[in-house]
């Protein structure tokens, strides 16, 4: 059997990781023996990345099938250009592409690529959430999903961005080949763990992170450690060295909770993972430091965010 190609497409100012990390999944994958030939095309010869890297690509395309891939990665775009960087005849060969069966894939701003070429129109997919609302709004055929990590839908795939491209490139090829040889590419990578499309973009311990107080944040860094064991509000006290009352009113007011409900989120978010992954749910409680599974009943069935 011939290797799957995968063709990413170029573009300028385009995002490195947004390139790279699903070029190494692949690239990864065809070291284990899983068969994959990654090229890169573009409408001229050398592209300039958003980070300063020049990168040089092919001007030619590979002749695809129906079994192989094209991967647009995002560029530069706290908005979304008025045009998408991407000439009529690239449009054209993706959608034709797509058409014979092939499948297509984008990450953060590529979606914009993706939609220019008609393929997101009456279908569900998702982008960077600091470009959904201009998407929607571009987009009013197409469906977008907030806030998940990648989308697939009648084999248009596209990923939120940047180091959710490494999601999307693990998901095709755990279709492709299986979970164990994702597993595989993932430890290869050193990659902490194949995440779910649905889950969140921005973790809790990201989403409570934009504040100013240094007290607060060390004692994060103290519970992002350890969220899995019992901590008492004593011991973090005296790791900051004030009371108990000061630190849950300073830190109340830098993240919009308390210590004990930021732990519980910690743990919650880590057990939707495990259960994803298919853990059980009083399996995924312990791992995660609940005594028994009744808590985190509890808490998913509020939804506790």
């Amino acid at each position: 059997m011939r290797p799957t190609r995968v063709v990413f497409v170029l573009v300028p100012r385009l995002h490195l990781l947004d390139l790279a990390g699903p070029a190494q999944v692949f690239s990864t994958a065809n070291d284990l023996g899983y068969g994959y030939d990654v090229s890169y095309v573009a409408e001229v010869e050398e592209i300039p990345t958003a980070q300063g890297v020049p990168i040089r690509a092919r001007l030619e395309w590979p002749e695809l099938g129906p079994d192989d891939l094209i991967v647009v990665p995002g560029w530069r775009s706290p908005r979304l250009s008025p045009v998408p960087p991407i000439a009529p005849e690239t449009r054209q060969r993706i959608r034709d592409h797509h058409a014979a069966g092939g499948s297509v894939a984008s990450v953060c701003s590529g979606a914009d690529a993706l939609g220019a070429a008609g393929l997101l129109d009456g279908r569900r997919y998702t982008t960077h959430h600091d470009l959904t609302d201009e998407m929607a709004a571009r987009y009013p055929r197409a469906t977008i999903v907030r806030d998940v990590l990648y989308v697939v839908d009648d084999r248009v795939i596209t990923s939120a961005g940047i180091a959710s491209g490494i999601d999307l490139a693990l998901h095709l090829v755990a279709s492709a080949h299986g979970a164990e040889a994702a597993a595989r590419v993932a430890r290869q990578m050193v990659v902490f763990a194949r995440r779910n499309g649905d889950e969140l973009q921005d973790s809790a311990m990201l989403r409570h992170r934009g504040h100013l107080s240094d007290l607060a944040h060390r004692v994060q860094d103290v519970i992002d450690a350890r969220f899995a064991e019992r901590l008492l509000l004593a011991d973090l006290a005296g790791e900051v060295g004030v009371s108990e009352r000061t630190l849950t009113r300073l830190f109340t007011a830098a993240t919009g909770l308390t210590p004990l409900r930021y732990q519980q989120l910690l743990r919650l978010e880590r057990a939707e993972h495990l259960i994803g992954h298919g853990s059980t749910i009083e399996s995924a409680a312990r791992t995660v430091g609940f005594e028994d599974a009744r808590m985190l009943r509890r808490l998913r069935s509020r939804q506790f965010v």
